[in-house]
């Protein structure tokens, strides 16, 4: 007996040269595409996001005197937050640097910075475990499964680049998620957004601008900190990385499409594209859940103790600190779903239960035990608390004077 055909580039499904879309040149096309594209269709997601973010129009460079502007802020930023946490924001001694930069730039940066994060959801949803079985020949809609096996690259990258599109509209600096980027002394503000939104608040664009680099710089502060940086990439990467896809799923929708109604295929697309939710709510796993509340735990620890440290350094740094912050902590709460899609995929739904909690476990650290308590919850990566004790600062105080 012969042996079996190697896979071809023509033979993406390595079907020994039985093409399901023979017959259908596109999808024939479409296959030498798609897998030209690895894990995740990147360029599609780097087009998307671009076109997103910036309404698909051109954006004009940043004014240099904003630069001038913002770095003179940095300065006073990292002095002021060195003097309150009595840690070092940098990571080569050489200062932080906060660039302004424009939507689209903030787009290319945030898609190679969480990248792995992607590429490891990808790897979850296309391990060989999730192979579709050969497409049954008496099945009229047989070819869609390896179809929808084919495009899934793209689709996971137009989801991604959707995703930090929209962000891209409203993210004032690159921490507006707390997730680790990679290692640098140089961070970012939007230009565009600050300008927006103090508009729309009537805020001192000055005093918004420091506020900002403040909390940048706070946040930047935390994350660099390597045990605080690989516990917190290790949790996002196990989140992405348990989920599992739902072909009953699929199947249930590809099996709506009636082939004399060109509406059902309208009404696939807005029901798999148009809601975020029905791709996250089919791959969501138990893994996942028995997981969220150690992400959780550390999240709300770095979020509160930022808040702390913005709220110390602040009131007597920034005019009129007390409206710009009620007017900030009210608008990351208050993001519209498709902005919160990217949270809920990654693990993050930053609710204002969250900051609560996080508030309420740094304040109850400092009624006990004072800033010289509060600046141990850094110390090592035995010292970052556990989900119960996000709930009971006492139980963690206590656990950390424990002997090792």
């Amino acid at each position: 007996m012969s042996p079996e055909p190697p896979d071809t580039p023509d033979d993406p499904f390595g079907q020994g040269g039985t093409n399901p879309f023979e017959g259908l040149p596109i999808f024939g096309d479409l296959a030498r595409l798609f897998s030209q594209q690895g894990p995740v269709g990147w360029d599609a997601a780097r087009q998307l996001a671009y076109t997103v973010a910036t309404d698909g129009g051109q954006e004009t460079n940043v004014d240099p005197l904003e630069r001038i502007k913002i770095e003179q802020l940095a300065r006073v930023a990292e002095l002021h937050v060195g003097t309150a946490t009595g840690l070092p924001s940098s990571a080569t001694g050489r200062g932080i640097a906060i660039t302004p930069v424009t939507r689209g730039q903030w787009v290319n940066a945030t898609l190679d910075a969480w990248r792995p994060l992607f590429e490891a959801l990808a790897g979850a949803l296309h391990s060989p475990a999730a192979e579709p079985e050969s497409p049954d020949p008496a099945d009229p809609l047989g070819f869609m499964a390896p179809l929808m096996q084919m495009v899934g690259p793209m689709m996971l990258g137009m989801t991604a680049g959707s995703m930090v599109g929209h962000l891209a509209r409203r993210a004032l600096g690159q921490y507006d998620l707390p997730i680790p980027r990679p290692p640098s002394d140089e961070l970012m503000v939007v230009v565009a957004n600050l300008d927006e939104f103090g508009e729309e608040w009537s805020l001192p664009p000055d005093d918004l601008r420091l506020w900002v680099c403040v909390q940048e710089v706070a946040t930047h502060t935390v994350l660099r900190l390597p045990h605080v940086r690989t516990r917190l990439d290790e949790l996002l990467l196990a989140y992405v990385s348990g989920f599992q896809p739902d072909s009953s799923a699929l199947e249930d929708r590809l099996g709506d499409i009636d082939p004399g109604d060109p509406s059902s295929l309208t009404n696939l697309q807005q029901s798999m594209f148009g809601d975020p939710e029905i791709l996250l709510g089919a791959i969501q796993s138990p893994a996942q859940r028995e997981l969220l509340p150690r992400l959780e735990a550390l999240v709300m620890a770095i979020v509160g103790y930022v808040d702390h440290i913005m709220d110390t350094v602040g009131h007597g740094l920034v005019q009129d600190y007390p409206m710009l912050t009620e007017a900030l902590r009210r608008r990351r709460v208050e993001a519209h779903s498709s902005d919160r899609f990217v949270e809920k995929l990654l693990g993050l739904e930053l609710s204002q239960a969250s900051y609560d909690r996080g508030a309420a476990f740094v304040g109850g650290v400092v009624e006990r035990s004072g800033a010289e308590g509060l600046a141990r919850l850094w110390e090592s990566d035995r010292t970052l608390p556990t989900p119960a004790e996000i709930d009971a600062p006492g139980l963690w105080l206590a656990r950390i004077d424990l002997p090792d």
